[in-house]
């Protein structure tokens, strides 16, 4: 009797961002898995998969999003039944990253929600996290699996060289993102910047802007962050640039977050242009807006996907630069 081994690659979406699961399957020429989602009565979540998936290597796309903490819940139990199915490889996609914001303690008696996601994934099955732009790369270290730290890095430069044109300063809204910013002046050819500002430790989403260090005068001036929630910090930081003799502000942001006041803020800002990538579902009256551009990070994904299928490096596609 002959054995024969194959490796099966099987994609299957939560029900936070299917769009950009379907895109995923769609670059990789497959089609998502087989799942039957659904909610109890008092809100407990049920999870079947519709198809074999013993011996697969199973990738579960999900993006943390509201409401946060069911479809955190969902692909958990999504990830605890592949399990239990038999799945050889179990890869729990994440574009972004629940809790991230709390990797430290920074008052006595916090938690450190960052550390117990990456333990509420392994303890549920998951042999392998992706994950996109994370809040602080030492995320990846609080997990005792292999973590991919994928970068829309290079999918914001391709964009930013075709649309910017002048001098041009890349500015870090705090301290905590100056050597993303110099990342990405090295692609543009551009300076660096970084607003100074004081948070409040016992109000969530609050944040005073101080002052700008580095050159804006005359310049065209883009601020970098991983996420913008309510859009306090980039707000202050554009109104900050423009009484600084910023020439134009625009923004860019993987994580298009936006919980309200967010549009509103945006729409109400010196800010020319705000781009983001569709890691998270785009609320409507954002989409409206004409100042809010949406980049896709689904050929991001699909590649890091069919890397991990065939075992081969992540870190290339990023040519080292997803740390």
């Amino acid at each position: 009797m002959e054995l024969r081994s194959q490796k099966r690659l099987m994609v299957f979406s939560g029900s936070a961002n299917e769009p950009l699961a379907e895109e995923v399957a769609r670059i990789l020429g497959v089609e998502l898995g087989g799942v039957e989602r659904s909610v109890f009565a008092n809100g407990e979540i049920y999870i079947h998969y519709t198809e074999s998936v013993r011996g697969a290597d199973a990738f579960v796309i999900q993006s943390h999003t509201t409401p946060i903490n069911f479809n955190i819940m969902e692909q958990l139990i999504m990830i605890d039944a592949l399990k239990r199915a038999s799945t050889k490889r179990i890869t729990a996609v994440v574009p972004f990253y629940g809790y991230a914001r709390q990797d430290k303690k920074g008052r006595p008696r916090e938690p450190i929600s960052a550390r117990m996601m990456g333990d509420l994934f392994v303890s549920a099955g998951a042999d392998r996290i992706v994950s996109l732009d994370l809040h602080t790369g030492q995320i990846q270290g609080f997990v005792d699996k292999p973590f991919d730290h994928l970068t829309a890095l290079h999918l914001f430069a391709d964009y930013l060289s075709k649309t910017t044109e002048g001098p041009t300063t890349m500015v870090s809204p705090d301290s905590g993102r100056v050597k993303l910013a110099s990342r990405h002046a090295a692609h543009l050819g551009a300076r660096v910047a970084f607003v100074h500002k004081r948070r409040s430790s016992d109000v969530r989403n609050e944040s005073s802007t101080l002052w700008v260090v580095g050159d804006v005068r005359d310049r065209h001036c883009i601020i970098v962050d991983d996420m913008i929630d309510t859009a306090g910090t980039v707000v202050g930081a554009a109104d900050l640039l423009k009484r600084r003799g910023a020439l134009s502000v625009r923004v860019i942001a993987t994580h298009g977050v936006l919980s309200p006041p967010a549009v509103q803020r945006i729409k109400d800002a010196p800010i020319e242009e705000l781009v983001i990538t569709n890691s998270l579902p785009v609320p409507a009256d954002a989409l409206a807006l004409d100042k809010i551009t949406v980049l896709s990070v689904g050929p991001i994904l699909a590649g890091a996907v069919n890397a991990i299928f065939a075992d081969a490096s992540v870190s290339e596609i990023f040519q080292g630069e997803n740390v």
